[in-house]
């Protein structure tokens, strides 16, 4: 079933609705969550928040793309479930590692109105920044920081060196503070 009529379930508030987004989407929401949680009955608990967080909130919202919208729920969720329980007792600590990186400029709890404004002002200087990247570069950028992957794997789907994509990664998070400096949101 494609996107539209699965949306067309949720705002009807057909229970299909569940049962269709799981059977698209839950390999590929399965593995946002598995990258960041690292333990399979967590993913599992991840994705059955993320349908209920989707039954939720659809409506009032109407997302544009769908997989975009359960992949950022799926994360969100996730990394919510890895702070309150820990993070460093399992896995390698690498989404921690990741979230330390930005976490200084990107973080918003959303919890008032002046709040909802800067994430929407932030997520729009986000896009912006994304796409003055090249390929290659927003390719690195996402890889690392929405999908969680560790640099070793992305620097092996580029054939870069270890190196080179901290590298890379360094002076894109330093284009993106100057960027976010620039524009007064940090």
């Amino acid at each position: 079933m494609d996107d539209v009529k699965i949306l067309g379930l949720f705002l009807a508030r057909d229970e299909s609705a569940i049962a269709e987004v799981q059977q698209k989407y839950a390999a590929y929401c399965g593995s946002v969550a598995e990258r960041i949680l690292r333990d399979s009955s967590d993913t599992e608990e991840a994705l059955n928040d993320t349908w209920l967080a989707a039954w939720s909130s659809i409506p009032p919202h109407e997302p544009s793309c769908l997989r975009t919208y359960l992949s950022r729920l799926t994360r969100n969720i996730s990394v919510k479930k890895l702070t309150r329980e820990n993070a460093q007792k399992r896995g390698s600590g690498e989404v921690k590692v990741i979230l330390d990186e930005v976490a200084d400029y990107l973080v918003s709890d959303g919890e008032s109105v002046e709040d909802s404004i800067d994430e929407r002002l932030l997520t729009d200087a986000l896009n912006a920044f994304l796409a003055e990247l090249s390929d290659t570069e927003r390719n690195v950028f996402v890889r690392r920081y929405t999908y969680f992957q560790p640099v070793a794997e992305i620097a092996k789907a580029h054939g870069f060196s270890q190196s080179k994509v901290k590298s890379m990664l360094l002076r894109l998070r330093k284009r993106l503070r100057a960027k976010l400096e620039k524009e007064e949101l940090i």
